[in-house]
């Protein structure tokens, strides 16, 4: 080896150990770092000067950082429907709670029941149509808080697109300068970090699949292949409802790039990502629960129905806030009847018209008489009849009033509980895929300390290099004097 190349080698050496031992110290002060993928010096080797660095290499792997990304998108679409489900559970007051209807519709059958055994008794009277009065409370202050909760939907919705919007804006900027980058041939890693870490976050609100085209530009798609991102946004838009109500019509769809977004669907939702979550919250589950109510209503107003002059089927005890009539003969939801049942006023006014019938319509009691109950017993008994709900309430088609309004109750439970078990899977999988990814990817302490033993070996290496040098050249110098 001549003295030039020796001098050549050595320069060599000091160099990649300083780009490494560089490397290194970065690889280790991120090792806590979210979304930093480890650097790796890669060196090749030429016949001049033997080994050189030539590039700082990425850690990658396609297939774990796909995984990854759908494990997010799952959790949070889970997540998402469980906090509504969790709400939705408050709203009815706990699963313990004694404020359902089907308590409320329980305290009532117990009113009429000892009315019943006393007619003449006014006092009795009164509970029981204050009992009635507590059923219809209920009824209506469920449909409020169920339709504040779409609201709030539909307002997470608005708040989640803006988040999306500007996330992809964001997206653009960052691939734009890993392209750049590329395009120049200088480092783009952290530029990649970057647009990884901002995928990951875009993966939480809509299931994201990516490919990478020339020059590392990346395009994303959703989960169902509408296109998120090509070479700019497409655009995510959602209009905002100030008002949903019951009768009302539903709530905007959110369209990505002109395609309606779909909800989720089922307790172990099909959401990816947390907004199909939300749509299905403000479109099935809310919806759902409501008609529920809807039924709970219709059929309890059609228990206490009376008779006008024509033998016509009226409304009773119960009547509408606004006067609206419903076809008692009919089994189909009265979409918002929930929310505006109430007590005749004159049943307030003498509670013992409950007795006789004649509410609304024709006096059953004909002789007048203080011990009449024979109507108390026909709306007790209609308590125990089973009829037909609309199946489009998402649970049971042919029931008792009593039945239906506990399997109501329990309808949501379930819900809520399948959910709760789907949420704790798709916690522990997004747990596993991002601790296999950085397995994968991240930084190893102990590799990393095992490299700079074998970097600190160069380096000595080159240092006695260094020194047989300077004796060469110290013993041709004086070899020349």
């Amino acid at each position: 080896m001549s003295i030039a190349s020796a001098i050549n080698t050595t320069k060599s050496i000091l160099s990649n150990t300083a780009t490494q031992t560089a490397t290194v110290s970065t690889n280790t002060s991120n090792t806590n770092t979210e979304d930093y993928n480890r650097r790796t010096a890669v060196t090749t080797t030429n016949p001049y000067s033997g080994a050189t660095t030539v590039k700082l290499e990425r850690t990658e792997d396609a297939a774990l950082l796909k995984q990854t990304l759908s494990a997010i998108a799952d959790d949070a679409g889970q997540q998402a429907l469980l906090k509504g489900l969790v709400s939705l559970d408050a709203v009815m007051g706990g699963s313990e709670s004694s404020a359902t209807p089907s308590q409320y519709l329980a305290a009532l059958v117990e009113s009429l029941d000892t009315y019943a055994t006393s007619p003449s008794d006014v006092t009795l009277a009164a509970a029981a149509v204050a009992a009635a009065g507590d059923l219809a409370n209920s009824l209506n202050q469920q449909t409020s808080a169920v339709q504040g909760l779409r609201v709030q939907a539909d307002s997470e919705i608005s708040t989640t697109v803006d988040k999306l919007n500007q996330l992809l804006k964001d997206f653009e900027k960052v691939n734009d300068k890993v392209k750049e980058k590329i395009a120049r041939g200088e480092d783009a890693n952290d530029a990649l970090d970057t647009r990884e870490g901002l995928v990951k976050q875009i993966s939480e609100i809509v299931g994201v699949t990516s490919t990478v085209r020339d020059g590392n530009d990346m395009v994303l798609y959703t989960s169902g292949g509408i296109t998120l991102f090509e070479t700019v946004p497409r655009e995510v838009t959602f209009d905002a409802s100030a008002v949903l109500s019951a009768d009302g019509p539903p709530g905007n769809a959110v369209y990505i790039d002109g395609v309606s977004l779909a909800p989720g669907k089922g307790s172990s939702t099909s959401a990816s990502g947390s907004l199909q979550a939300l749509l299905q919250l403000r479109d099935e589950v809310y919806p759902t629960y409501q008609d529920q109510l809807d039924e709970i209503a219709r059929v309890t107003m059609s228990v206490f129905a009376e008779v006008d002059g024509a033998g016509d089927e009226i409304a009773g005890l119960f009547t509408t806030k606004d006067g609206s009539t419903i076809d008692f003969n009919n089994p189909d939801i009265v979409s918002g009847l929930a929310g505006l049942i109430t007590v005749d006023s004159d049943a307030q006014a003498d509670p013992t018209k409950l007795r006789d019938g004649n509410i609304s319509g024709v006096s059953q009691n004909t002789e007048n008489a203080a011990g009449f109950s024979d109507l108390l017993y026909k709306y007790l008994a209609g308590f125990e009849e089973t009829v037909d709900f609309d199946g489009d309430a998402g649970t049971t088609t042919r029931a008792t009033l009593l039945a239906y309004s506990t399997d109501s109750v329990g309808w949501v439970q379930e819900y809520r509980s399948n959910a709760s078990s789907a949420a704790e899977s798709t916690s522990a999988m997004q747990m596993r895929a991002k601790e296999a990814y950085a397995n994968a990817t991240g930084v190893n302490l102990d590799e990393e300390l095992i490299l700079l033993l074998d970097i600190e070996q160069s380096y000595k290496a080159a240092t006695k290099l260094l020194s047989t040098i300077d004796e060469m050249l110290s013993s041709l110098m004086q070899a020349a004097s």
